[in-house]
């Protein structure tokens, strides 16, 4: 699976970007059907927002899947964000095991 990792408007985290493609690796084992995955860090700093953004756009046969969250870490948001995936993802397999 093809990795692409953005941060937006602040530097760039080497230890967050091995921790997001640990946790990539982990979700395309279980998923192998999936061709790439488009990582957006971002921080927003408004009084209604946490301001820890992670958004994660999965490339796949069939529509795209994408999932976000806002916490008040970086890391939790990736976890939260990748479950959300996962989710969606193991939604789409029953989908797709029903029509073999």
């Amino acid at each position: 699976m093809e990795t692409h990792i953005q941060f937006v408007k602040m530097p760039v985290s080497e230890n967050l970007q091995d921790f997001i493609q640990k946790k990539l690796d982990k979700l395309y084992k279980k998923h192998d059907w999936l061709i790439k995955a488009q990582v957006y860090i971002k921080y927003e700093n408004t009084p209604t927002s946490k301001g820890k953004i992670c958004e994660i756009v999965l490339n796949q046969p069939g529509p795209q899947i994408f999932a976000s969250s806002n916490e008040d870490n970086y890391q939790l948001a990736v976890k939260n964000t990748i479950s959300d995936l996962e989710k969606q993802l193991n939604k789409r397999k029953q989908i797709m095991m029903s029509h073999l």
